[in-house]
């Protein structure tokens, strides 16, 4: 049995394609996977606060001399970072915004991307320990932007991911979403035959 752990991003709850995609994963995976459990959380609804002094003083200062803000700061990212570390596949459901990732979902990634939890530095460079695990990314884009200049989404999630040793990623784009009908019905329709396969 595999424990599946899901990102939901969009800052829509209704009307939004990421979501939409994520829905037909969990569908898809369940059917396939019955034994399998899936865990989501939202960041639209439940948000990470953005990196601050807060969240460095509870990683840094020894457990007597954090303040209880702190110490509440630290609390909430090794809850995150847990659930990271006990999944097998990470499911990440990310709209594009201004050419890149929401900043809840930079905001979760700076939560757990923790040095001698989820990497480590070596005399060779940095190693990510989170080997043996397998990510999705579902994106929702009104453009096309997949190789392009412009998709600043799937580089930085690769390197992201890379350095906390998860190499096995794939990307399912739904792009052209605004382009009109055409591109609309086109770019759905390949990101759910895509996500047909994985199933």
């Amino acid at each position: 049995m595999s424990r599946v752990q899901v990102i939901e991003s969009s800052a829509r709850q209704e009307g939004s394609v990421s979501r939409d995609l994520t829905q037909a994963f969990i569908a898809q995976w369940k059917a396939a996977h019955p034994d399998d459990s899936i865990q989501v959380r939202d960041l639209a609804r439940q948000p990470v606060p953005h990196l601050d002094a807060t969240l460095l003083g509870g990683w840094m200062k020894p457990e007597a001399d954090r303040t209880v803000a702190e110490a509440e700061a630290l609390a909430r990212s090794n809850e995150l970072t847990e659930e990271v570390l006990t999944t097998d596949v990470l499911v990440l459901a990310a709209p594009m915004y201004n050419f890149a990732i929401p900043s809840t979902l930079k905001a979760w990634f700076d939560h757990v991307l923790r040095a001698g939890v989820t990497f480590k530095y070596t005399e060779t460079g940095p190693q990510g320990l989170l080997t043996g695990k397998r990510a999705y990314v579902l994106t929702a884009r009104g453009g096309i932007h997949a190789g392009a200049a412009s998709d600043h989404q799937e580089p930085y999630l690769r390197q992201v991911l890379a350095f906390i040793g998860i190499h096995n990623v794939t990307f399912i784009h739904a792009e052209g979403l605004n382009m009109g009908a055409e591109f609309l019905e086109k770019g759905l329709g390949q990101a759910r035959a895509q996500l047909a396969d994985i199933a």
